[in-house]
């Protein structure tokens, strides 16, 4: 696990995008894991700069998002899909037939988990998966206490989620209870990851992930046994870490 502390949130978003990119490059086909959220936003309009300006391609690259919210059809303005549609995928030259992202609108939900797992096989693994991390430690919607050798499943939201994205949605009984999610099992077994943290509040999650104890109370602290993670935050978000880290 390498530790990269950037000055903000800015240089942090323009590391990630590097170390896409030189993947990208390395690999035209390559398949990329995808988290959505306010933190990878910048690493995504750093990755059409360069498609657009310095004519990074996409067209070759296979995506799998991390999750998505049960009951809500892609168009809706707080899905995933479109969340991805508006903040990446409509500004680069990817092919639509390449993306995945889990179908909250499935008539079979735990069908289409298995299906969704045995696609990332047909396309080989995830070669890099990019990560946030909640204040309680959660990736992707594996809350604490999820199982560390966990799969694409179907997840309850708790009502600490359910609150904080109230904020999104006209009223709080708006905001759906259950999502589907990728396991951490399953993006444990990505390549190489990239988990991303930016501000204040995410400061005690990073120093549990990086320095605290492997355990399900803290889900994001599992990247401390992958061969090739990159912990990516700014200052705020690295300001009690105990040990010092550079860019």
């Amino acid at each position: 696990m390498l530790v990269i502390v950037k000055e903000n949130y800015d240089e942090m978003s323009k590391e990630a995008a590097k170390i896409v990119a030189s993947r990208l490059r390395r690999k035209p086909n390559l398949v990329l894991g995808l988290a959505t959220g306010s933190t990878p936003v910048g690493l995504y309009k750093e990755l059409i700069r360069m498609h657009k300006e310095e004519g990074l391609d996409f067209s070759k690259v296979v995506t799998f998002n991390l999750d998505e919210y049960i009951g809500l059809p892609p168009q809706h303005d707080q899905s995933y899909r479109y969340f991805m549609d508006v903040n990446l995928f409509n500004h680069i030259n990817i092919e639509k037939r390449y993306i995945h992202v889990p179908n909250g609108m499935a008539d079979d939900i735990e069908a289409h988990c298995e299906w969704y797992e045995e696609q990332i096989k047909k396309f080989g693994g995830i070669d890099l998966q990019i990560l946030g991390i909640g204040a309680n430690g959660h990736i992707a919607f594996n809350e604490p206490g999820s199982s560390l050798g966990s799969r694409t499943r179907i997840k309850t939201l708790t009502q600490q989620t359910i609150k904080d994205n109230a904020r999104f949605f006209k009223s709080i009984e708006e905001v759906p209870k259950y999502a589907i999610t990728m396991g951490i099992g399953t993006i444990m077994e990505a390549k190489e990851i990239i988990l991303l943290a930016s501000g204040k509040n995410k400061a005690d999650a990073v120093k549990a992930a990086v320095e605290g104890p492997i355990t399900a109370m803290c889900p994001a602290s599992i990247i401390q046994m992958h061969r090739k993670a990159f912990v990516i935050v700014d200052k705020e978000a690295a300001s009690k870490l105990s040990q010092e880290f550079t860019g």
